[in-house]
C-alpha cells in the first residue's frame, strides 16, 4: 500500500516534521493518547484514517510511516509495506503550499519516483512494476485549497468565481491523476472534501459571535458539497475513458462529507458531547504551534469531534475509517 495525500484533514504523519514550516505537530499535547505520548507530527491525538487503513489491510504496521522520516526514506522494507507522503498544508492549487511553505502535490510525486528507484534497486524494473500494480494509492486534498487560501485570502477570490476555483480544482486533480497513472498505479481511491463550515477555526472566524454562535456555517459546506459533486463527476468520467479503452486501473471516490455531517448532527449518537470546539486549549483558534504544551487540554478527548480547530480526534478518524470500510474492502479484494 503507498499513501500520497494531503489534507487540512491532515494525513500527514510526520513528513512536515523534516522542512522548514511553522504547519507541523512534533510536540505535545499532539499523540498525548499514544501508549508513550510521543508526538509523531500527526496533527490528533493518536492515529489518523489511513493508520486504521494500514492495520486493517494488514501491512504488518501499526502506524502509516512518513517518507521524509531518516528511518524510512532508504528502508526497502518501510518502502514495499506503504509509506505516505502527505504533507499537512498542502494542496491541489500550487499558491496553497506556498502559504504554510509545504511539500507541494509535483514534489510529493517526485517522491514517489524516487521511491520506485529505490525499490528497482532491490527488486527489479518488473517486480517494481507488479508492487505498483498492487500498490493501493490513497489521495486526499482540496480542503487548504478552500479554506487557507481562497475563503481566507483575496488572490484567488479576485481572479476566480466558487464555480470556477472549482473547476480549477478539478483540472488540477485531473493532472494529478493522470501523472499517477504514468508512474503505474492502477488501484486509486481519492476522497472529497469535509463539511468546511463544521470545522471550528471556520466557525471562529466567520461566525457573527464566535463565542456564543458556534453552529456550522452552511455556505462553507455547500461549497464543500458542490465540490464533491464535480470531483464524483470527473472521476466517473475519467473511469469511463479507462473501460472504454479496457484498462485495468480502477478509481474510487471516498465519501467523507456525509458520515462528519452525520458526527455533528448525531454527536450523541457517537459519544461527542462537544463537536464545534477543540479539544486543545478554547479550541476556537488553536492548531499547530498555537496548540501547545502550554494549553490546557480536555481531559477526555473521546467526548469531543475535534482535537484541535482544525482537526479531527483519534476518536472521529475511527468513526470515519469505519464509514468508509466497505470501500475500502471493494478497492483491496478488486
Amino acid at each position: 500500500m503507498k499513501n500520497s495525500e494531503k489534507h487540512l484533514f491532515s494525513l500527514d504523519p510526520g513528513n512536515n516534521n523534516y522542512i522548514e514550516t511553522l504547519f507541523k505537530s512534533n510536540f505535545q499535547p499532539y499523540g498525548k493518547d499514544f501508549d508513550d505520548q510521543v508526538p509523531t507530527g500527526r496533527f490528533t491525538n493518536g492515529k489518523l484514517a489511513t493508520d486504521f487503513i494500514a492495520s486493517y489491510v494488514g501491512v504488518k504496521k501499526e502506524l502509516l510511516p512518513a517518507y521524509l522520516d531518516p528511518k524510512v526514506i532508504n528502508n526497502v522494507n518501510e518502502l514495499m509495506t506503504g509509506v505516505s507522503f502527505a504533507s499537512a498544508g498542502s494542496g491541489f492549487d500550487p499558491l496553497t503550499p506556498s502559504i504554510s511553505s509545504v511539500i507541494p502535490i509535483p514534489n510529493q510525486l517526485e517522491y514517489l519516483r524516487e521511491c520506485k528507484m529505490k525499490l528497482e534497486k532491490v527488486i527489479g524494473k518488473e517486480g517494481t512494476e507488479n508492487h505498483m500494480k498492487k500498490a493501493v494509492f490513497f489521495m486526499s486534498a482540496g480542503t487548504n485549497d478552500f479554506a487557507l487560501n481562497y475563503f481566507t485570502l483575496p488572490v484567488r477570490r479576485n481572479s476566480y468565481s466558487l464555480l470556477g476555483y472549482q473547476q480549477f480544482l478539478i483540472q488540477r486533480v485531473k493532472e494529478f491523476l493522470q501523472e499517477l497513472l504514468a508512474e503505474g498505479a492502477q488501484k486509486i481511491a481519492i476522497a472529497g472534501v469535509p463539511p468546511m463550515g463544521c470545522l471550528p477555526f471556520m466557525i471562529t472566524i466567520n461566525s457573527p459571535n464566535a463565542f456564543s454562535q458556534r453552529n456550522c456555517i452552511e455556505r462553507f459546506s455547500s461549497a464543500a458539497k458542490d465540490y464533491n459533486q464535480l470531483l464524483q463527476h470527473e472521476l466517473n468520467t475519467m473511469q469511463f475513458h479507462l473501460n472504454s479503452s479496457n484498462s485495468p486501473v480502477k478509481i474510487y471516490y471516498i465519501d467523507i462529507y456525509e458520515p462528519l455531517a452525520n458526527m455533528v448532527q448525531s454527536h450523541k449518537k457517537y459519544g461527542f458531547e462537544d463537536i464545534n470546539s477543540g479539544c486543545c486549549g478554547s479550541g476556537y483558534i488553536e492548531a499547530a504551534i498555537l496548540c501547545n504544551k502550554g494549553c490546557n487540554v480536555c481531559p477526555d478527548p473521546s467526548k469531543y469531534m475535534f482535537w484541535d480547530s482544525i482537526h479531527p480526534t483519534e476518536k472521529a478518524y475511527h468513526n470515519l475509517f469505519l464509514a468508509f470500510k466497505s470501500t475500502v474492502d471493494c478497492i483491496v479484494n478488486n
